[in-house]
């Protein structure tokens, strides 16, 4: 007597069934009606999904014979509607279905997320057409190109490793740097179509807060000078990215020294608090929040701003290495201040640590964090200068208020 199928071989067919489903479905709303009409529709994806399964149970052979039955198939109805609509997709989510089934039997999870990818996919046809016909100008096709060029191909390709007398500078992670301004300044670029400046611009600055405030502040610096009527966008996006600098400051130091984090915590939350007041604030002033394409067309990055700050960081860094360096380890109010003008987030991992392996105490590591944070500060208002003086004044004011909330309350503790 032979064995029943498990539960695995069971479950996978159901996926196959499912997924088969869910993709006819889809096709039978584009299949049409009358003679001129697609061939394949939500049985035939189905019974496609389910022969791939099956194929797959019985054996390679098997397998190989199904497929190219559906093959057959696909080609059959590509020369028969191909005079109509010389479009290739329904034929090709035909063979795609069959494979998909085929999976599910090793691997349903990966086959049914795939499924439900290519149904919203096929789904999407119209929003797709219209992003990339319409919507995408040729300059914005050409940078996402460099963008992922510059990311994909010449990041990889640079060599690891230091070329300076202190050890602080390294090809690879300086043009890491230039990434990162590019897909901030284009993350900005894409929230701002599709949130419009008001709410995009600033959700897109938090975010990229989190990996460098500094370089959130320059890239919407980027954008301020290219459009100024987004400049209070653009500079409430900028503050954001400092609500989050005090954020992670306290995520960093929760991971190296809770003591350290025990008597900072309540300037860390006046500086995130008098921040997001900030942002609010400046996020009311902008007045242009419909999705317009024509109005927020342009570039998404300027890559010789990205490579400018990569040089103005290059700098920065030499400039506290070489302090740390000169004044050692009794220095090390002044060696804070000095790397906080590249990274106030370096500084806040380096206290940390310091203070959990009892190296300084706990209140020199407070004042040595407060001293890096003013320095970068210092950067990001140099960087904010840059862009224009009408950034500038819009972001000055929040920034100061953020340094005297952190400078007061570590005082008063």
């Amino acid at each position: 007597m032979e064995s029943l199928p498990t539960m695995d071989v069971l479950f996978g067919f159901i996926v196959a069934l499912g997924l088969g489903l869910l993709v006819g479905i889809e096709r039978e709303r584009r299949k049409g009606d009358g003679p001129d009409r697609s061939a394949a529709g939500v049985r035939s994806f189905t019974l496609v999904a389910l022969m791939g399964a099956l194929g797959m149970h019985l054996g390679l052979p098997v397998m190989l014979l199904a497929g190219a039955f559906v093959g057959l198939a696909a080609l059959m109805s590509y020369v028969r509607a191909s005079s109509e609509d010389p479009g290739l997709t329904t034929e090709i989510a035909l063979l795609l279905t069959y494979l998909l089934g085929a999976l599910s039997l090793s691997e349903p999870g990966l086959a049914a997320a795939l499924g439900v990818a290519v149904a919203i996919l096929l789904a999407g046809k119209s929003n797709l057409h219209r992003f990339a016909q319409i919507l995408l100008t040729p300059q914005e096709i050409h940078d996402g190109l460099l963008l992922l060029a510059s990311a994909l191909i010449v990041l990889p390709l640079l060599p690891a490793g230091t070329i300076d007398p202190w050890g602080v500078l390294e090809i690879r992670k300086l043009w890491a740097i230039v990434v990162l301004i590019m897909a901030i300044s284009a993350a900005g670029h894409v929230a701002l179509r599709i949130f419009g400046a008001r709410i995009g611009l600033p959700l897109a600055g938090f975010v990229g807060g989190f990996v460098s405030s500094a370089a959130t502040i320059a890239a919407m610096g980027q954008r301020a000078t290219r459009e100024p009527a987004r400049v209070d966008a653009a500079a409430a996006a900028g503050m954001a990215g400092s609500v989050t600098t005090t954020l992670l400051m306290s995520v960093l130091l929760a991971s190296t020294s809770l003591a350290l984090l025990r008597t900072v915590w309540p300037m860390l939350l006046a500086g995130t608090a008098v921040a997001a007041i900030a942002t609010l604030w400046l996020a009311r002033r902008a007045r242009v929040s419909s999705v317009d394409p024509e109005a927020s067309g342009g570039r998404p990055f300027d890559p010789i701003e990205a490579l400018v700050f990569a040089g103005l960081l290059a700098a920065v860094l030499l400039i506290s290495a070489g302090l740390k360096t000169w004044l050692g380890a009794h220095g090390i109010w002044i060696v804070a201040a000095s790397a906080g003008l590249a990274d106030v987030h370096a500084v806040t991992l380096s206290m940390g640590q310091l203070v959990a392996s009892a190296t300084i105490s706990v209140d020199d590591a407070r004042w040595a964090l407060v001293l890096g944070f003013a320095t970068n500060m210092v950067t990001k208002m140099v960087l904010a200068r840059r862009a224009g003086s009408a950034y500038f004044n819009r972001l000055w004011p929040g920034h100061l208020a953020v340094l005297i909330a952190v400078c007061a309350t570590a005082a008063l503790m």
